[in-house]
């Protein structure tokens, strides 16, 4: 094995870790300021990348434009969740939330199965990012690139706007006491419903971008949701920058383990679960409160 093939695989995991700090992003996002477990993320992950599929069918949706409408439309499913739904169970125990996030995960892969049929649809990757790039030390598919740029850029930004802009400083503000918020004026209700549907969105927005990777398929969000659980706690449950930094790690650690024991690898992310829920149970970047 030569050093391109393993430079190969280490982009590999740059893929794949940036996919999973994408979705593990909105989870915290919604866990962090909502402190709801959304079990339908990977649902609107799916969702996403058929947005993005049957625009281009039907209405001939380029893919830069996909990757702006398909979270705009995924958000707003969310938010109609959140309105109609989540809201009537913020007072009950968080298990409420987790049950009913689990039954929408059914409800709406069985439903897009339905119309869509249960065998994956290829979509293709645009004309201006096919083709392989010369790295000078190996020659890497154009498109995956430009994933890893973009999940980079997308994650980097959502951390600053949160933890360095006063529109974060509102959204910390109004978890940690509602009341008060309120009386300064700040809309409550207004401020959680668009974190919500935000966290989904960035998920729509994963699954536009996996889209050109795999079939666009009812279940395709099934087997990258479950890693993501475990990219969160290890990361702090909340923590947008745990997510972001173990969502890479994971993927690099994940493909580099494949090349020395494949095997294993698929049980990589729950053995590091293990071992730092033992040593920090609160996650390498999450504070005690978060891990009660």
């Amino acid at each position: 094995m030569d050093l391109a093939y393993y430079a190969a695989q280490f982009f590999n995991g740059l893929v794949s870790g940036g996919f999973y700090a994408l979705l593990a992003l909105g989870l915290s996002i919604i866990f962090g300021l909502l402190r709801v477990v959304n079990f339908a993320h990977g649902a609107m992950y799916m969702l996403g990348a058929f947005v993005a599929y049957y625009g281009a069918q039907f209405f001939g949706l380029p893919f830069l434009a996909a990757l702006l409408v398909a979270p705009l439309v995924v958000a707003a499913i969310g938010i109609v969740m959140e309105r109609l739904l989540l809201r009537r169970l913020y007072k009950l125990d968080p298990l409420y939330n987790l049950l009913l996030t689990f039954a929408l995960v059914l409800i709406i892969e069985d439903v897009v199965r339905i119309f869509a049929g249960s065998l994956g649809s290829p979509y293709a990757v645009p004309d201006f990012l096919s083709g392989a790039t010369n790295l000078g030390f190996t020659i890497y598919p154009t498109y995956r690139l430009f994933v890893v740029a973009v999940c980079i850029i997308v994650c980097f930004t959502a951390w600053l706007l949160i933890e360095r802009t006063p529109l974060g400083a509102q959204l910390r503000a109004a978890t940690e006491n509602p009341s008060l918020t309120r009386a300064l004026g700040i809309n409550v209700d207004l401020l959680v419903t668009l974190t919500f549907g935000v966290g989904v969105g960035i998920a729509g927005f994963a699954g536009v971008l996996n889209a050109p990777n795999t079939n666009v398929a009812p279940n395709m969000g099934d087997a990258l949701i479950i890693t993501t659980f475990a990219i969160v706690v290890i990361g702090g449950m909340g923590s947008i920058l745990g997510s972001i930094v173990t969502g890479f790690l994971i993927g690099v650690v994940t493909a580099v383990g494949a090349v020395f024991y494949p095997p294993i690898s698929n049980t990589l992310p729950f053995i590091l679960m293990a071992v730092v829920l033992i040593v920090r149970p609160a996650g390498l970047f999450g504070k005690a409160e978060g891990a009660a």
